[in-house]
C-alpha cells in the first residue's frame, strides 16, 4: 500500500473536479493533506484521520461536505499558527459506508498510520468500524446518529469509552415530530386538515428506529397515526406510494428515507398529483446539497430536519459565509459541513488542554469532560453513551444541547422554521394548499 502525498492546489483542484482522493484499487490507500504552504507552524505534525467516502452508492455529498468543512477549520487553525505549535494534517481513506468489511478496513488503516485522532461523518454499519478501532484507542469522533452504537458505547465503557458520537441519536427524528406538529399548529402558522399523520418508512434499521419512536411519540399527542408503507431502496417509481398518499388522506405525511435524489424524485412525482393541503415532511435528505440542485423549483414547500445542523445565529452565519467565500459555486449541504468543522475545532481545543495529542486517555477524558459550542450547537458528551444531548427532548435547555433543526424550502433554499428560538423564516403554506 503506498501513500500518494497531494498538495494544496491538488486538494481544492480535485475538489472542484469531484475527483477520488484515495489512490485506486482495492484496498484503502490513504491520501496525505499537509498543512497548507501559508501555514506558520512547524515540528511533528498533529494528524487527524478521516474516513470520507468517495465510491459508495450513497451518501457521498453528506462525506464531501463533512471533508470540505474539515478542510477550512485546518486552514484556519494552521495559518494561526496550528495545534501547540504543531502543523495539523490529514490522512484521508476511502469507506463504503453501506458495507461493513470496509468500514472496518478504513478504520483499520488510519490505526495503521497512527493517527492522533479519528473524525469520521458517518458509516451505516459503525459496530465493525468501532471494534477495529478498539486496542487503538485513540479519539474517534462521529456523526454516526445512531443509537444501537452509542447504547453499545453505554453498556462496554471500557472497550469504547474513546468513541463519541458528536451529535444526538435518531431516535430524536421521531420522538420530535409530533412535538413540532403542535408546536407549528399552536403558532397559528399551520392548520392541519386533520390530525393524522402517515409515515413512509425505508428498511434500513436507521429508518426503522425513526419510524418506530415516531409511532410511540404518537401515541402520547394529540396526533394519530393514520398507516405505514415501506418503500425499498432504491425506489425506481414514486406512483404507487403517492396513490397510497392520496388514499390515505393524512394532513401529515413523514417520508422516512434519507437518500436525496430519491427525495428529488419523489417531489417531482408529488407535485404533479399531490394531496392537497397536506403538510409533507422528508425526513433528513433534503439536508443534501444534490436534493435542491435536482429537485428545483419542485422542492419549494416541503418540510425536513436534522439533529446535526448548522445554526443561522451569529456564529453559523459566519462560518455559512467563511464556507461559500471558500468553496463558491454550489449549494452549501447545512449539516456535515458544520460537522467536519466542528469536530477539528473540538479536538483542537482538547489537544490544547492536554498539551498530550499522544495521551489518548487523556484526550478522551477531556472530551468527556468538556463541552464544546460549535457552528451546530453544543456537544456535551459527558453521559454513558457519550453521544451529545439533544434539544427539545433530550434537554429543555437550548444552552446544554444540540438543537434539533426543522427547514422548509422557501425560494429555492432551506429555512429554519423551529425551533421558534433559532428560526429564520416564518413556516409558509405548501403551495398545493
Amino acid at each position: 500500500m503506498k501513500d500518494r502525498t497531494v498538495d494544496r492546489r491538488q486538494v481544492v483542484q480535485g475538489l472542484a473536479a469531484g475527483a477520488a482522493l484515495a489512490a485506486g484499487g482495492a484496498g484503502f490507500a490513504p491520501t496525505i493533506i499537509p498543512a497548507p504552504a501559508i501555514a506558520k507552524p512547524s515540528g511533528e505534525p498533529i494528524v487527524l484521520g478521516l474516513t470520507i467516502s468517495q465510491t459508495a452508492a450513497a451518501g457521498v455529498a453528506d462525506h464531501q461536505d463533512h471533508f470540505n468543512g474539515s478542510t477550512l477549520a485546518m486552514e484556519e487553525i494552521n495559518a494561526a499558527g496550528g495545534i501547540l505549535g504543531r502543523p495539523l494534517q490529514f490522512k484521508i481513506v476511502d469507506v463504503d459506508l453501506l458495507n461493513a468489511e470496509s468500514c472496518q478496513a478504513a478504520i483499520r488503516s488510519l490505526v495503521d498510520q497512527k493517527v492522533h485522532a479519528i473524525s469520521s461523518p458517518f458509516l451505516f454499519v459503525p459496530i465493525p468500524a468501532m471494534d477495529a478501532s478498539v486496542a487503538y484507542g485513540c479519539p474517534y469522533v462521529n456523526g454516526n446518529t445512531q443509537r444501537a452504537a452509542t447504547d453499545l458505547t453505554a453498556a462496554h465503557p471500557d472497550k469504547y469509552g474513546h468513541i463519541f458520537q458528536m451529535d444526538p441519536s435518531e431516535v430524536y427524528y421521531g420522538e420530535t415530530f409530533p412535538i413540532f406538529l403542535q408546536d407549528l399548529e399552536k403558532s397559528g402558522a399551520w392548520k392541519p386538515k386533520n390530525n393524522k399523520v402517515h409515515i413512509v418508512q425505508e428498511q434500513i434499521a436507521y429508518n426503522q428506529t425513526i419510524s418506530r419512536s415516531c409511532q410511540e411519540a404518537l401515541k402520547k399527542s394529540r396526533f394519530e397515526l393514520a398507516a405505514v408503507t415501506d418503500i425499498q431502496y432504491p425506489v425506481q417509481d414514486w406512483g404507487p406510494v403517492i396513490q397510497k398518499i392520496k388514499e390515505v388522506g393524512a394532513g401529515t405525511v413523514m417520508i422516512d428515507h434519507w437518500v436525496a435524489a430519491e427525495y428529488a424524485a419523489f417531489v417531482k412525482q408529488f407535485r404533479s398529483n399531490p394531496l392537497k393541503d397536506s403538510l409533507v415532511y422528508l425526513q433528513y435528505g433534503p439536508s443534501q446539497p444534490e436534493f435542491l440542485e435536482l429537485a428545483g423549483r419542485a422542492a419549494e414547500g416541503f418540510v425536513w430536519s436534522t439533529v446535526l445542523g448548522v445554526y443561522a445565529d451569529e456564529k453559523g452565519k459566519a462560518f455559512r459565509e467563511k464556507y461559500r467565500k471558500r468553496f463558491p459555486g454550489k449549494v452549501m449541504g447545512l449539516c456535515y459541513t458544520g460537522a467536519g468543522y466542528d469536530i477539528v475545532h473540538m479536538m483542537k481545543d482538547v489537544w490544547e488542554k492536554t498539551g498530550k495529542p499522544e495521551d489518548f486517555k487523556a484526550n478522551c477524558a477531556a472530551l468527556r469532560e468538556g463541552a464544546f459550542r460549535g457552528v451546530c450547537g453544543w456537544s456535551l458528551m459527558g453521559n454513558k453513551r457519550q453521544e451529545a444531548a439533544q434539544y427539545p427532548v433530550g434537554t429543555q435547555d437550548i444552552e446544554k444541547g444540540m438543537s434539533q433543526l426543522y427547514f422548509q424550502v422557501q425560494s429555492r433554499e432551506s429555512k429554519i422554521i423551529y425551533p421558534f428560538a433559532l428560526k429564520e423564516a416564518e413556516y409558509k403554506t405548501v403551495p398545493w394548499a
